[in-house]
């Protein structure tokens, strides 16, 4: 059984889907690994550590994935048009594909595996389960994002974030918000604390008061009938209603103002980012504050976010910095492909070396798209 770990290609992607350590417990599983030269560069994992964990070096991405049964990538392949090589066209018909793939962000690129017969598994959509925790990409790399977060901030601020009392004065201070307190949320809640800040936090579930005041920051929410029912079964926020965001919005447009640093990590799976500070929160806000969009890439919560970019409105810095968890490449890499070990381990039979997957498991039945030329999940039949 073939493993390929190919060389990300997608712009700001400084990710891989192995590490030596992951390739050696995949060797011990029975496979053979062959990793795209350079695949680990950016991460700071040279192709000699690859080598010396047992893994076969290949010169291009084609060499690499041809012949694998089972292709482990960060973000989904290219398609033609998309840049010098066409991933897609690439991957063998029948193929195993176990990569971040964007769903609901891209429907052409789920068509594509379909069509090239590829079986795409998209990790993004792992159940939140007990025993899937530890092959929870979205939690391990919003958990780095979050903190990478704080640090952007710190980075752009003008001031120390912490209370100093020195001979010639006293230092107040700083005082941070951060807006939604998923995984993302409260490790910027933790890391802001930690570097000395004074910190509130908002949500629209209610379940994540007790989460945010045992870090130490305050809750800031409309706490009415609506809020009891902000969460969906599986653990994310659900959409609410407009007379319940006007509520809201009116308590996050006070706060604001008296804010240093906000950080914005809220976003709904399938639908594009909520907008939860206008131009209007923006302006009231005191000259060198800073502003930290987690969720630019996904339409933003701030409305003057731009992708890719540090803006300056009136001396107010809003940061939109792309696919913040490849920032911390070595690290981010390091938990996503153990994420992908985790979730692999289980389906390769012991005495056979093969695959042997269970179609009835809740695992497999969350997390796979794509299979004998069809998109077969359920939420992306029919365009839903």
């Amino acid at each position: 059984m073939k493993i390929a770990i190919p060389k990300e290609r997608r712009p700001h992607e400084r990710r891989v889907a192995a590490t030596p350590e992951t390739v050696r417990k995949l060797i011990a599983l029975g496979a053979d690994i062959v990793v795209e030269k350079g695949a680990g560069t950016g991460a700071s994992i040279p192709d000699a550590a690859f080598e010396e964990a047992g893994a076969g070096l290949a010169p291009d991405f084609a060499s690499a994935v041809s012949g694998a049964d089972i292709v482990f990538k960060v973000q989904r392949p290219l398609r033609s048009g998309e840049g010098e090589v066409d991933e897609v066209a690439a991957l063998a018909s029948g193929a195993m594909l176990v990569a971040i793939l964007n769903p609901y962000g891209d429907r052409d690129g789920i068509a594509a595996l379909a069509s090239a017969g590829v079986t795409g598994y998209a990790m993004e959509f792992m159940p939140r389960i007990t025993r899937a925790q530890s092959m929870d990409v979205l939690s391990s790399q919003s958990n780095l994002a979050g903190y990478k977060a704080v640090l952007d901030a710190a980075g752009e601020y003008g001031r120390a974030f912490p209370m100093m009392m020195t001979a010639a004065g006293t230092i107040a201070p700083a005082r941070v918000m951060v807006m939604g307190a998923g995984v993302a949320g409260l490790q910027a809640i933790a890391t802001a604390r930690r570097l000395g800040a004074i910190v509130s936090a908002t949500d629209v579930r209610m379940a994540a008061k007790e989460q945010v005041e045992s870090l130490g920051a305050k809750f800031v929410m409309v706490e009415d009938d609506a809020a009891k029912e902000a969460e969906t079964s599986g653990g994310y926020a659900r959409e609410m209603s407009d007379e319940y965001k006007q509520k809201q919005a009116a308590l996050i447009a006070e706060t604001i103002k008296k804010q240093d640093i906000v950080i914005t990590t809220a976003l709904i799976p399938g639908r594009p980012a909520p907008l939860l500070i206008t131009e209007e929160m923006v302006r009231s806000m005191k000259p060198g504050s800073v502003i930290v969009d987690l969720a630019v890439e996904q339409g933003g919560n701030c409305a003057l976010s731009k992708p890719g970019e540090v803006v300056d409105v009136d001396g107010v810095k809003i940061v939109g910095h792309m696919n913040v968890p490849s920032r911390l490449a070595t690290d981010a890499s390091a938990l996503y492909a153990k994420n992908l070990l985790n979730f692999i381990t289980p389906l390769i039979d012991p005495e056979t070396k093969s695959l042997k997957i269970d179609a009835e498991d809740d695992i497999i039945k969350g997390t796979l798209v794509t299979k004998d030329g069809a998109v077969v999940h359920d939420a992306l039949k029919g365009g839903q």
